[in-house]
């Protein structure tokens, strides 16, 4: 299948362009480890004086190769925003290609979620009120655990409350790998068939998966709203609440924007409150 030129160097180029101008909160709790790898961290976000707090937890982006927890306009908006809310928002690291496939990235996320968990009440959090988010490769991984929890919960992780996935492009690998894609997909994917049914979000979708938000660029020319809606589609016979927003934002400003005073920010509020008051 012909394949996109998309560099790692320009994939670093978006990720980082147009995030500069983000303030970034101080971590209350920088490079809480929770395995034995350096990038097995996240870093904890806590408002003065949390009590029952809900927490959410970020999961970064960058093609499944690049990218870090205290990346320009990761935490950002976002963690003003819900800092002042009264949230705890936590940021998590996790390995990288080549040394961590995607499968492995996520059970790296499940670990990070398992042992947030059980620490989020000395935060002042809520462990009954979690939210995990992700953006990009970020958001595949928090739908991939999302989709099914099981996988999570062979990390210990318990029933999270719900799962905004913010423009994910690869919530159907099968779909994405039998067309004309970016190179950086087969770097994460390669050609094994079946590895992509155990990395695609929607062939692993149960009937298990808590509520989700897929927020989708509805401008981006490889239509990530098609695969939401796809998602959506399959969940609803499953009884599985998913909602789809679509933001004629780009991929960059659909992070980036999030937590800044508008509409979408409120749309994500409004899933995020519902689950969490």
């Amino acid at each position: 299948m012909k394949r996109h030129a998309l560099t790692v160097g320009t994939v670093l180029a978006v990720f980082w362009a147009g995030a500069a101008c983000a303030r970034e909160p101080r971590p209350t709790l920088a490079d809480v480890a929770y395995g034995p790898d350096p990038k097995q961290q996240f870093d904890v976000y806590a408002p003065p004086d949390a009590h029952g707090a809900p927490v959410i937890v970020m999961v970064h982006g960058g093609g499944w190769r690049i990218g870090d927890k205290s990346n320009r306009g990761v935490v950002g908006a976002k963690g003003e925003h819900w800092l002042a809310k009264g949230y705890v928002f936590v940021s998590v690291n996790y390995r990288l290609l080549p040394h961590a496939d995607p499968l492995t990235q996520a059970r790296d996320v499940a670990a990070a979620l398992a042992m947030i968990e059980n620490d989020a009440g000395g935060w002042g959090g809520d462990p009954g009120k979690v939210v995990l988010m992700g953006h990009s490769a970020g958001a595949h991984l928090v739908g991939l655990l999302s989709a099914d929890p099981a996988l999570a919960a062979q990390a210990g992780a318990a029933p999270w409350a719900g799962t905004v996935v913010l423009d994910s492009a690869a919530m159907d690998v099968a779909a994405v790998m039998s067309r004309k894609h970016y190179d950086l997909y087969d770097d994460a994917f390669g050609a094994d068939t079946s590895y992509w049914k155990t990395v695609s979000p929607i062939a692993q979708l149960t009937a298990a998966a808590p509520p989700m938000l897929l927020v989708c660029s509805n401008v981006r020319p490889d239509k990530p709203c098609v695969q939401a809606h796809a998602f959506a589609q399959k969940a609803a016979p499953l009884g599985v609440r998913v909602q789809v927003s679509e933001q004629a934002l780009s991929h960059r400003e659909v992070n980036v924007s999030l937590g800044k005073p508008g509409a979408y920010t409120d749309t994500v509020d409004a899933f995020i409150t519902a689950l969490t008051r």
